[in-house]
């Protein structure tokens, strides 16, 4: 009988410092602008070689193995489809999707039919490894240029680790649009760890930053771990032979849940790299580069949270 009692005593020991050992990975997540070749785009097929630059984002997007990413300037249309479902369905991931162009209107259907005659809808997406729970698409002001709507699309993803929350958005930089950002996440915020990627067409110094950073407490994940480096993300000539990049405006804000401290393990630039064609002319991925962050947002791999299903397509679209 204590022979027994000691060999499961042994086994539980044991047991529980394998799970302490196994803390949860810290999570990879990218923001990026896919440039979707202008708002007439749809109108005279000139996408900047969307096709074969959506092809190198997805090959190094499958070599870097990213578990969240938040998506600018993704784009529908008549014949490139959906990118952000395209991109999506090669990753093997779920979706969402909130358009933002053509918003002008009070009538949704007037918004429709100038989509459907510009042939083109683009606005920000949020692609997941894991499940896409609930998402909303929040309507930004206009900040007194009323043909530029904005949209932030925030949504709950269940990691195995627990429930996270992320937002990807793409301002023009004004600091009332900013301050709307921060005033959605103040109203959704709870105890959950929660991650905003974006094109914010601003440096890190200007007030629509600094509303983020000091007022609302985000992490800007890419300054944390490199204290010096510029850090460049746009603009690139997606033909140029050589960078041309001169400002960074592309973020990944982390601010970690009530449960955990959470952490920035590392933040470095990404999709950075031209590629040769075969007739020799020299193509970027981007007109932005991208920004990988790791961040530790949940304790251990030891949770009681449901398990993700099967990957695939979420058939949640706006």
């Amino acid at each position: 009988m204590w022979t027994l009692v000691l060999v499961l005593t042994f086994f539980l020991l044991i047991s529980g410092s394998l799970v302490h050992a196994n803390p949860a990975p810290p999570l990879k997540c990218v923001s990026f602008n896919l440039l979707h070749g202008g708002v007439f785009s749809g109108l005279t097929g000139e996408t900047q070689d969307l096709d074969r630059r959506l092809s190198m984002v997805v090959k190094e997007l499958r070599r870097l193995e990213p578990d969240i990413l938040g998506l600018q300037e993704a784009s529908t249309g008549r014949s490139r489809g959906n990118v952000a479902q395209r991109l999506a369905a090669q990753l093997g991931f779920h979706y969402v999707y909130a358009p933002a162009s053509f918003r002008v209107f009070t009538s949704e259907r007037a918004n429709a039919v100038a989509a459907w005659v510009m042939n083109l809808t683009e606005g920000p997406a949020i692609v997941s490894r894991f499940p896409i729970v609930s998402w909303t698409a929040h309507d930004l002001p206009r900040c007194g240029r009323w043909t530029d709507p904005r949209v932030l699309l925030t949504a709950d993803v269940q990691t195995p680790w627990g429930m996270l929350r992320v937002g990807s958005t793409h301002i023009s930089g004004n600091t009332c649009q900013a301050e709307a950002v921060a005033s959605v996440i103040q109203q959704q915020q709870n105890s959950l760890p929660l991650l905003l990627l974006g094109d914010f067409n601003a440096h890190e110094h200007t007030p629509a930053i600094t509303h983020l950073t000091q007022k609302l407490g985000l992490i800007d994940t890419f300054r944390l771990m490199n204290p010096t480096t510029p850090g460049l993300t746009v603009w690139q000539r997606v033909e140029a032979t050589a960078p041309t990049v001169f400002r960074r405006v592309d973020y990944v804000f982390f601010l970690p849940g009530k449960a955990f401290p959470g952490s920035v393990r590392s933040s470095r630039v990404i999709l950075n790299t031209p590629h040769q064609l075969p007739d020799g002319r020299t193509l970027w991925p981007s007109d932005h580069f991208g920004v990988l962050s790791e961040v530790e947002a949940f304790p251990d791999a030891n949770s009681t949270q449901p398990q993700p299903g099967g990957r695939g397509q979420n058939p949640m679209l706006r």
